[in-house]
């Protein structure tokens, strides 16, 4: 069987509701003590996010469900179209916020999607690398040979975890103790930095007929968990050697006590681990694979905050010289930090704005803090 070329034919997104602005974040995500937050102001200046999207009402009544987003931008795809949904043979979705933990995130989308038919599916988990390892296995099943259309997803719907009654319980007993009722930056943090939405690639074994596509060069990954500890981590507590304490080693009183359910982030692990480690693999692929900057024309990276921009720029000099700004395509501030789905997001945009020309290359760097996991992809314009 031959080596297929592979080829992102079309993309879409899908964002819930109305653009949130900074000021009005905690009308959605409620107030924790009934107090506006101490940190919420430092950790926006920090990421310079200006808007975001939840899958809530103000007040807090979800909308749509993780899998509901994503069987909606699947839809857009096709237009919605059941003869043209009929011809999609694998769907791959990735997220790090399943609405459920059994059954996986995969299914219940194509629970919403019964035109498609039976088909194989697939759930990758993890958390920002989630969505891009939905992208290589769609990949390499088309290069296979095995299907000749696939889906691949990157979604995620934060929101839940950051609404003010996660951590409500353990403010009112921190305030019984008498001691400080605002919750631990560690926890809050993200508050002020993820949100909602969902976006789908066709990957196809040819490419349009008409209209440009974007062939995908190659997908590489790399874990640093053998050599660092955990950084983010859910429904889990870290304890103080490093390890994690699952929330099934606790009591449901403990569970709900220490928020466990919220996502958390050891920041003195992040900031000074997150860059260097990215650089280091993009080093060792670009010898291996024989390219530099001046190869790329458009560079994707995956940032949860502003902050990082200037230390990602210095990293990328391992390349022979730094990747200029002007060939960055970010959309950070505009659609916030959404994870699994931030990649699809910026491709997405880059596919339908109008600038594309063949020929032309990206370079999508996805970093990973749970426990430092890296994807690198190439995609060229035909």
């Amino acid at each position: 069987m031959s080596v297929q070329e592979v080829y992102i034919t079309n993309t879409s997104l899908f964002l819930p509701n109305e653009p949130v602005a900074n000021d009005d974040m905690e009308e959605y995500l409620g107030y924790i003590n009934d107090k506006p937050s101490k940190s919420k102001k430092i950790v926006l200046r920090n990421n310079g996010i200006q808007t975001r999207y939840y899958a809530l009402t103000k007040g807090g009544k979800p909308t749509h469900t993780n899998a509901q987003m994503t069987a909606m931008a699947v839809r857009d795809l096709y237009n919605n179209d059941p003869e043209k949904l009929r011809e999609i043979e694998l769907l791959s979705c990735g997220t790090s916020s399943p609405d459920q933990m059994m059954p996986s995130h995969g299914v219940m989308v194509h629970g919403w999607l019964p035109e498609v038919g039976p088909i194989e599916v697939v759930s990758p988990s993890g958390v920002c690398c989630a969505g891009m390892h939905a992208l290589k296995y769609a990949y390499l099943a088309v290069k296979a040979g095995d299907v000749r259309k696939a889906v691949a997803t990157g979604s995620e719907r934060f929101s839940a975890s950051l609404v003010a009654n996660v951590f409500e319980e353990e403010a009112q007993k921190l305030k019984a103790l008498n001691e400080n009722p605002f919750i631990s930056f560690d926890k809050e943090f993200l508050r002020w930095m993820l949100s909602d939405g969902a976006s789908a690639f066709t990957v196809s074994n040819t490419p349009n007929a008409g209209g440009l596509s974007l062939r995908v060069d190659w997908i590489e990954g790399v874990s640093y968990a053998n050599e660092m500890e955990t950084c983010m981590y859910m429904a889990c507590e870290k304890q103080p050697d490093g390890t994690l304490k699952s929330y099934l080693d606790f009591t449901p009183e403990e569970i709900m006590h220490k928020s466990l359910l919220s996502i958390k982030q050891d920041i003195s692990v992040l900031s000074n681990n997150i860059v260097p480690l990215g650089g280091r693999k993009i080093k060792e692929i670009a010898d291996r694979r024989g390219f530099g900057v001046d190869d790329i024309t458009y560079f994707l990276p995956h940032m949860s905050s502003e902050f990082f921009k200037s230390k990602i720029f210095e990293v990328m000099a391992v390349l022979g010289s730094h990747v200029p700004y002007e060939r960055w395509f970010v959309n950070l501030t505009r659609l916030g930090n959404v994870g699994a789905a931030s990649a699809y997001f910026m491709v997405h945009e880059l596919f339908h704005s109008g600038r594309l020309k063949k020929g032309e290359k990206m370079l999508i760097l996805v970093p990973e803090s749970a426990r430092f996991s890296y994807m690198y992809a190439m995609l060229t314009v035909v």
